[in-house]
């Protein structure tokens, strides 16, 4: 099995040791690095919004995905880590614009804070993209 990492464009750019996404196999599965609300600078968007940065953190998930020929109705499996659940549990109406049944299997854990104490919530996640849509990720 070989295992290929990869940090696409339009996102922002990894500060530590891990990277954007990971593709294992023959190449449809892609395993997602966690994103938050991080424009393509890697400044913080929606600060004190879990709103604003759910719907940031999904487009990054989206844009992410892309660069692969991936869609999210490829998602199968996604973890949120949220400072505050309760919030979080309001932003699901934010969720139903980016997925449709059937719905990735979903876990959600309320953690005390994330790297930047600026941010409100981090998902990962797993994929799997038809190869006849795969494309060979590029790194910058």
């Amino acid at each position: 099995m070989s295992i290929n990492s990869f940090n696409p464009d339009g996102v922002w750019k990894p500060f530590g040791a891990f990277s954007i996404a990971v593709v294992q196999g023959s190449g449809k599965i892609v395993h997602l690095k966690g994103q938050v609300a991080l424009d393509a600078d890697g400044d913080v968007v929606g600060e004190g919004n879990i709103e604003i940065q759910v719907e940031k953190t999904l487009e990054n998930i989206k844009s992410v995905l892309s660069s692969f020929g991936g869609r999210m109705e490829d998602i199968y499996t996604l973890t949120h880590h949220v400072t505050n659940i309760d919030e979080f549990m309001g932003t699901g109406h934010i969720r139903t614009r980016y997925f449709t049944p059937p719905y990735p299997v979903t876990t959600t854990v309320e953690v005390s804070r994330l790297y930047n104490p600026k941010l409100l919530v981090e998902i990962t996640g797993a994929a799997e993209i038809p190869l006849d849509r795969f494309k060979e990720p590029v790194n910058d």
